[in-house]
């Protein structure tokens, strides 16, 4: 009767045994929670006194009692009121002189005394965060930022908690702009570049944030505050893509736990994948959130970039090296690009940087094409193509040199083509004909982008057919100074013109059924006016949404419906018609000899017929550019269509030219598929300089690629069941009985091909009709 006694007591003095008993019935141990507690109390004031002197097991028994009561805090809510503050005050005091295992344990108590809403989220960050950037060791500061990270995540898992994410916020905000020169500043940028990458923090305040940080004193904290804004937003997309592409291979989790044994462990598993994919499909249905880029957010983007480029660039004290400088020209450049803003002094800034020899001098070329914009005066702009032309593109100059400098000059003349002049344009352009291809392509690409925006700059036999006839017809008008294009719907006039090809095709299918059997069309006064009305009812491009037409369209469309097609016409000529004709041939003979006289005066007629019908044309089209965005609804249908003309459009301009289905538009030709959030990086502009470097390769680079095409020729020489093996095994399926057999040690094989001789004829009857059966219904486990 003792011996069961004593292991009672033993069972209850086992805190993890007491705290599932507590769980369950709190009322009736509350008698043992409080002797436990009382406990912790003389410890933690033993340590308070003395916390260098403790023990090892005093240490131990003392962190176990704080994991014992944090986790049935909840069980005695008014025995523990002074529990929290405990803790906080023993991590603010001895932080320094705690065990790492101590002091991780309390971190994570309170962290779970906040999960448990026995405590606020405001509270458990404002005694972890200053922590954080006070301690010195690295241990506690890494655990530090996960806990507030963690915490702050989960504040705005169900709704965005608004008041928690602006007071943390303005702390963040406080401690940039109280000591710039200070790094503890870096914790506020790195804080708030997670929770912008985890798409936690959008809107104004972080992105103020992160441009106190750029305007800061610490090499550091301005870094990362300008790789923020260069990076922040392409971080966010790669991690919400990353999130999306973690899919659930249902089928494989199925095909396993079939074929393994049943384990509660499996059946888990499956559960969890299920739920998975079910959180994965809830999310898809959601509403896509607004994410608009760092840049739109900033409220005074043109005092920021002046400030920038005043205060780290002109500033002959500033302690960033070149490569810290070259960030934050591109972060001035982005801005000054991206909202049109107007730093000239900013201009004259590159004159120095402008030469062949300077480190990373495509960067510097790529930021000076991203601050070009349409707004910028070509009289500062003109002196730097004229730099680039005479540093870069000479006959004395390396391919590689002639070409980047070349697209550099294509880049900035995009965006703004008034800063070229005639003289400059037409030595540019003889470069066309250079051997080099690199140098080619890019002499070609100025001539391309001069085609379409300013045509008369070029010579005669530069200009092409299309710009010719464009200068002729008065449609290449001369773009001036500060003019911005109207805007619209990219590639609207795509789905326009798909929309009238089905018109005439629905025109010439309804001609078609009109016709007669010998060739006649029927007279359209003869049919009924009800079949017209739902022939235009029909005649809807998209379903669910009706065209909304006026009365004088509709008439139009009456009277195209009813007029024959070009076939019916030719085959049957009028009478009048044939009359003309035979007073016709009489008076041929006489005008021939009139022909003769008469050419110079036709000649002229004709060229001014050809002009006032390119004029007319270009009327129509300019008339005809929004009337499918002015007049018409675009429903669901009209988008998806739209997208998929979009895509079409951009696979043909892939393609070379022999292969394209349509002529890319004067838009893309100018301006290229970027978007204007988009950077201009030094590998784009060092992109046709790759096509100069003949056989400039290294010995290790040669060797490098040898032995990748013989890894690859190896790939292919596999057999089909070679790569069925291997997809097979990179999907965790199990190969088939015959391949087990033959990767089978030969001795644990020998005993039953031994058996197998001694087998008399009678015996193997039986197994191979055994061996038929088994096969007939689909082996052992019966799978057909």
């Amino acid at each position: 009767m003792k011996r069961k006694l004593g292991a009672l007591e033993k069972v209850d003095a086992d805190l993890s045994n007491l705290q599932s008993k507590i769980r369950r019935d709190p009322a009736s141990y509350r008698a043992d929670f409080s002797s436990q507690y009382s406990q912790y109390e003389s410890q933690k004031e033993i340590f308070m006194q003395a916390p260098d002197s403790a023990t090892d097991a005093g240490i131990i028994s003392f962190r176990d009692l704080i994991d014992f009561i944090s986790h049935v805090a909840d069980c005695y809510p008014t025995l523990l009121l002074q529990f929290p503050e405990d803790l906080i005050r023993l991590l603010n005091l001895h932080h320094e002189h705690l065990g790492s295992d101590l002091r991780e344990k309390v971190v994570g108590s309170l962290v779970l005394l906040r999960r448990k809403d026995i405590i606020d989220s405001p509270r458990l960050l404002q005694t972890l965060f200053p922590l954080l950037i006070s301690t010195h060791s690295k241990s506690l500061r890494t655990l530090l930022y996960r806990k507030c990270l963690s915490d702050l995540r989960t504040s705005n898992a169900k709704s965005t908690n608004h008041r928690l994410n602006r007071t943390f916020q303005t702390v963040l905000f406080n401690l940039l702009t109280s000591d710039r020169s200070s790094s503890k500043g870096l914790w506020a940028v790195k804080i708030t570049r997670e929770l912008w990458k985890r798409q936690i923090w959008t809107d104004t305040k972080a992105v103020e944030i992160m441009k106190e940080a750029c305007l800061g004193e610490n090499e550091k904290i301005i870094v990362g505050g300008v790789r923020f804004f260069l990076g922040g937003d392409k971080e966010r997309e790669e991690f919400e893509d990353e999130s999306s592409d973690e899919e659930v291979d249902m089928g494989k989790i199925k095909h396993q736990i079939g074929i393994n044994k049943k384990s509660k462990k499996k059946a888990r598993l499956l559960e969890n994948a299920v739920a998975t994919v079910k959180r994965k499909e809830r999310k898809r249905k959601q509403s896509h959130p607004l994410n608009f880029s760092a840049f739109h957010l900033l409220r005074d983007p043109q005092g920021f970039a002046e400030t920038l480029f005043s205060k780290h660039l002109q500033n002959s004290k500033s302690k960033l090296n070149l490569e810290q400088k070259l960030l934050v020209l591109q972060l001035i450049s982005r801005l000054v690009g991206l909202h049109k803003l107007t730093v000239l002094s900013f201009y004259s800034y590159f004159i120095k940087y402008l030469t062949p020899r300077q480190p990373f001098v495509t960067s510097f070329l790529a930021s000076l094409a991203q601050a070009t914009h349409t707004l910028v005066p070509p009289d500062i702009l003109e002196p730097l193509i004229q730099k680039i032309a005479n540093e870069f593109v000479s006959e004395a100059a390396a391919a590689e040199v002639a070409s980047a400098g070349l697209n550099a000059i294509r880049e900035i003349c995009v965006r703004q083509p008034l800063a070229m002049n005639d003289t400059l344009l037409q030595d540019l352009v003889m470069y066309r004909k250079s051997k080099d291809k690199g140098v080619m392509m890019a002499a070609k690409g100025l001539l391309g982008l001069y085609r379409e925006a300013a045509p008369d700059m070029l010579k005669k036999r530069d200009r092409g057919k299309e710009a010719a006839m464009g200068l002729r017809a008065g449609t290449r008008k001369e773009q001036r100074f500060g003019e911005e294009s109207v805007g619209q719907i990219e590639g609207l006039e795509l789905l326009e013109r798909w929309k009238e090809e089905e018109k005439q095709k629905k025109l010439q299918a309804r001609d078609a059924e009109a016709l007669d059997g010998k060739g006649t069309l029927s007279d359209p006064e003869d049919e009924d006016p009800d079949d017209w009305e739902v022939d235009e009812d029909s005649n809807s491009d998209s379903g669910g949404w009706q065209n909304v037409s006026s009365d004088d369209e509709g008439k139009d469309i009456d009277v195209l419906d009813a007029r024959p097609s070009k076939r019916a016409r030719r085959d049957a000529p009028t009478s009048a018609e044939s009359e003309r004709g035979s007073e016709n041939e009489g008076e041929d003979a006489e005008d021939q000899d009139s022909k003769h006289e008469d050419d110079d005066s036709d000649n002229n007629d004709d060229e001014e017929k050809q002009n006032n019908t390119l004029q007319q044309a270009a009327a129509v089209a300019a008339d005809k550019l929004s009337s499918l965005a002015t007049t018409r609804i675009l429903t669901p249908a009209d988008l998806a269509k739209l997208q998929e003309l979009r895509l079409a459009a951009k696979i043909d301009a892939s393609l070379p030219s022999s292969h394209r289905k349509h002529r890319i538009s004067s838009q893309q030709t100018t301006k290229g598929n970027r978007h204007i959030d988009d950077p201009l990086t030094a590998a784009e502009i060092e992109g046709l300089a790759s096509l100069s470097k003949d056989n400039k390769t290294t010995k290790e680079e040669r060797i490098a690629a040898a032995k990748a095409g013989k890894d690859d020729k190896d790939q292919v020489r596999k057999s089909t069941t070679a790569k069925r093996k291997e997809r097979k095994r990179e999907q965790g399926k199990s190969t088939t009985n015959k391949d087990k057999a033959r990767k089978k040690n030969f001795l644990m094989t020998l005993g039953k091909a031994k058996g197998k001789q001694k087998r008399s004829l009678v015996e193997r009857g039986k197994v191979l009709k055994a061996h038929k059966e088994r096969a007939g219904r689909g082996g052992r486990r019966g799978n057909k």
